[in-house]
């Protein structure tokens, strides 16, 4: 009950524009992130909204409405579709009351005939069995379409482009497959897009870092081949490549990234070379994750930018050189996990982690006089020696981007002597 409470306020607020949705819907900022309400620019006054989820729906006014005959339509071959139901949600689902339907939500289109629309679908953690049927398109008023934890297979329909107003698309743990569902690329609306813990394979289309997203979950899949260079021109504020077959180097874009992002991981794919020149720069990053790749080089100075980072994890590569004062002098830092890599000492102020109560976990390096390290026949040969990152000498104190960017905004701007 609260649940669909909940869901049916938000799609109040979605429909409470002229016509459609004016309000963001992404993804909030945490490990497992999960659905924020953002800021409403829509105008216009309430209306009715007609709560699905088979909780005192009232029929709807005028039942032949063709949008609502569309989504019937819509709806009952989906039913078709579906094989396995096993805490029987979809006993609810009959007659063309669709507003009453258990997981359907509608509200009111805000339109001079002021008729309800499917606005969301919730089915959540509902353990359905089958496919996602082309017929969905027709629920072209659709804002939320959330399905986690089901065990749909297959594809995503190419026909979904026609959800021109879908906000947030969570597919994840399921058991799609097929290349990168490339139909999402086509949803003007888009905000939050989750497709973790599926069978998805192939490369990243370059696109998906140019669309407008703020949320973007592709972790645990299968997708492999080098990351799109234009990584850094993502909008969004987070980003989960992790436990993938991704290769190659990480973008030089990736230093670049504006102050909105606030999480990336990309840990457990198979990625090599240095991390970017300028990570760190212009960010206001709180999770950074590079953990269990094959990185090497030294760290660059600009991750002393990295003021409101709270964990970094840069375990299981093949960094070296000496843990400086530009990582362990963090200010916000909770968790510093250097493990398994080549470097060869740290500074005192990385001694001091203990005394700022931080965890801290160098173990198996190559760091004389300490406890828990690589046998020295292993740190003899230190792995890409040879390899020559890019390091820009920098000025101290490093004048961090982000930080430039909030002391401009305090400076009065000088008018020009007449």
């Amino acid at each position: 009950m609260e649940k669909s409470c909940i869901l049916a306020f938000l799609l109040l607020i979605l429909h409470s524009g002229t016509t459609k949705a004016a309000f963001s819907v992404g993804g909030g900022v945490g490990v497992g992130v999960g659905v924020g309400v953002g800021n409403g620019n829509g105008g216009g006054s309430g209306g009715v909204v007609w709560v699905g989820g088979g909780i005192n729906s009232p029929e709807p006014p005028g039942s032949s409405v063709p949008k609502l005959e569309g989504a019937y339509t819509a709806l009952q071959a989906w039913k078709s579709a579906i094989t396995e139901d096993p805490v029987n949600i979809l006993e609810s689902w009959v007659g063309p009351n669709v507003c009453s339907y258990k997981g359907v939500f509608c509200a009111d289109e805000m339109a001079a005939s002021a008729v309800p629309v499917v606005a969301g679908i919730d089915l959540n953690h509902a353990n359905l069995q089958g496919t996602l049927v082309k017929e969905l398109s027709l629920l072209s008023d659709l804002s939320l379409l959330h399905l986690n934890s089901n065990r749909f297979t297959g594809t995503v329909p190419d026909t979904f482009r026609d959800l021109v107003f879908l906000e947030e698309l969570d597919l994840s743990n399921n058991q799609l497959s097929g290349p990168f569902p490339a139909v999402t690329l086509y949803m003007p609306a888009l905000i939050y897009l989750d497709l973790r813990f599926n069978y998805f394979s192939g490369p990243l289309p370059q696109e998906l870092f140019s669309k407008n997203l703020d949320a973007i979950f592709l972790n645990n899949n299968q997708f492999e081949g080098e990351i799109p260079q234009n990584l850094g021109s993502s909008p969004a504020s987070v980003i989960n490549l992790a436990n993938n077959k991704l290769s190659g180097n990480i973008p030089a874009s990736f230093g670049f990234m504006g102050s909105k992002i606030k999480e990336i991981l990309f840990l457990n794919n198979q990625l090599t070379g240095c991390i970017p020149e300028g990570v760190g720069l212009f960010t206001e990053m709180q999770v950074l994750d590079v953990s269990f790749n094959s990185l090497m080089g030294h760290l660059p100075d600009t991750l002393s930018c990295l003021q409101d980072v709270e964990v970094l994890n840069l375990a299981h590569n093949k960094l070296s050189g000496e843990l400086s004062d530009v990582v362990c002098s963090l200010r916000s830092l909770a968790n510093l996990t250097v493990a398994y890599n080549f470097f060869s000492g740290f500074s005192q102020q990385c001694s001091r982690l203990f005394f700022r109560n931080v965890g801290f976990d160098f173990s198996l390096n190559c760091i004389p006089g300490r406890d828990m390290q690589r046998p020295q026949p292993e740190c003899s040969v230190i792995p890409g020696g040879s390899l020559s990152c890019l390091r820009i000498p920098t000025p101290r104190p490093l004048v961090c981007g982000s930080m430039a960017v909030s002391k401009s905004k305090h400076i009065d701007p000088i008018s020009p002597s007449p």
